[in-house]
């Protein structure tokens, strides 16, 4: 069904309130109209994934909410995501499935607002859509409606959101009821709660700051060293070459550390590689490590080339490979890893040669010089300390009232949805207690 654009992506009054929905039989109350109100239960610094959950969630307790947002617009990274089909949630939410330096921390807040949770939400919306390899759900039809969904629950729970806005300050307040005050290029306000939704530093052209970091440092919380995630490895030896001839090819593949794995496809690009297997790689990346690839998985590469030498003898180890890999693809590894015999009749390579030929086919060692950076990464990797957090209701320990979600926490999961459930849980665990 189509969908009217949101009244969020029109410049707001001094104090914005979204237009009520016309799909909606009743309006908002007199309550939410555009008297400025400088003291709310709770403000929630960015508009995104997780800071629009606890928002909802809060309203719906009949909290009074406000969302301060520095866009010119909210829910940017959802618009974007799953090349423009948001790729929600995912089917396997498992702990197991997210990184951080304290694995236990996520399981509560997943346990409680679960995939099925937000899919029920989705359909409640009535919004189309589908599943994809591995669990992943996505709109069928566009981004925009996910968003549209969290701006009509925010519209219904009275939430008040502020775009093109800047925070200047925040600090403590000793006043009653008013523990925090905020300060900005659109007001102060003051709140009872102060929620820190606001992502991490990846794809900075998005809007992403430091902001969040900033404040826990602020009031005394660690951040752990935080580094890009979900991003593409890039080279500068002799492989730049190699992957900028075959720009635009995907493979699947095995592509893993010493330790970690993922069996999906590789993209090269001009800058090195891509696609699902190597963002996933990246998390557990560290700078100086090598990578490798196993081109052909699922084939006993010495066994299979020897029986090719047998049945096929006449033949080019070039011409065996065609049916299996792109013929892109086949030149290059012919120049890497056979030229001396590459115009040489199966049945005249020496099985030693041959089994060199499987080391290189089914573990391609290779050496990134690093990765893309935040500039194109999903995620941040990193953020602020879980031990410093409840992991039941995402509050700082030290200071009551302040809370932190979503990506700006230590929390960062696998490509494929798991980013945005982390960002519901972690959302709704911190709306249901401001």
């Amino acid at each position: 069904m189509a969908r009217a654009e949101p009244a969020y992506t029109c410049s707001p009054p001094p104090l914005y309130t979204p237009r009520p929905n016309p799909r909606r039989q009743a309006g908002l109350s007199s309550d939410c109209g555009q008297t400025a109100l400088t003291h709310f239960d709770v403000v929630i610094i960015g508009g995104g994934a997780s800071g629009l959950m606890c928002a909802l969630t809060a309203g719906q307790r009949g909290r009074r909410v406000l969302v301060l947002d520095g866009s010119n617009k909210i829910g940017k990274k959802i618009l974007m995501s799953g090349g423009g089909r948001c790729n929600f949630t995912n089917l396997f939410i498992e702990p197991e499935c997210f990184l951080s330096a304290n694995p236990h921390f996520c399981i509560s807040a997943l346990d409680r607002y679960t995939q099925w949770d937000f899919i029920a939400l989705v359909e409640k919306h009535r919004i189309p859509y589908h599943e994809r390899k591995h669990g992943e759900l996505f709109c069928n039809e566009s981004a925009k409606d996910i968003l549209a969904m969290l701006v009509d629950e925010c519209e219904q729970a009275k939430v008040r959101i502020q775009t093109h806005c800047e925070i200047q300050a925040v600090a403590a307040s000793d006043k009653p009821g008013q523990r925090f005050v905020i300060r900005s290029n659109k007001g102060e306000f003051s709140a009872s709660s102060l929620v820190v939704a606001t992502g991490g530093l990846s794809i900075p052209t998005m809007g992403a700051s430091g902001l969040g970091y900033e404040l826990a440092r602020q009031f005394g919380l660690k951040v752990l060293p935080t580094r890009a995630g979900l991003v593409p490895f890039m080279f500068s030896d002799a492989f730049k070459a190699v992957s900028e001839r075959l720009s635009g090819l995907a493979v699947d593949v095995v592509l893993g550390t010493d330790k970690k794995s993922f069996s999906e496809n590789v993209l090269f690009t001009h800058r090195g590689l891509s696609g699902p297997a190597a963002l996933q790689l990246s998390n557990y990346w560290q700078v100086g490590e090598p990578i490798a690839v196993d081109l052909l998985p699922g084939l006993e590469l010495p066994a299979w080339l020897k029986q090719q030498k047998k049945e096929h003898p006449r033949s080019l180890l070039r011409t065996q490979l065609a049916p299996l890999l792109a013929k892109s693809l086949v030149q290059e590894l012919q120049t890497l890893f056979w030229l001396p015999w590459a115009e040489t009749a199966l049945a005249e390579i020496p099985d030693a040669a041959l089994l060199a030929i499987a080391e290189g086919l089914g573990r391609w060692r290779l050496k990134p010089s690093g990765t893309e950076g935040y500039r194109t990464a999903e995620v941040t990797l990193g953020g602020v300390d879980t031990q410093e957090l409840s992991s039941r209701t995402m509050e700082s320990k030290a200071q009551p009232g302040l809370y932190f979600i979503g990506e700006v926490v230590d929390v960062t999961g696998h490509l494929g949805g798991f980013n945005f459930q982390w960002a519901w849980a972690s959302g709704h665990a911190a709306g249901e207690v401001v």
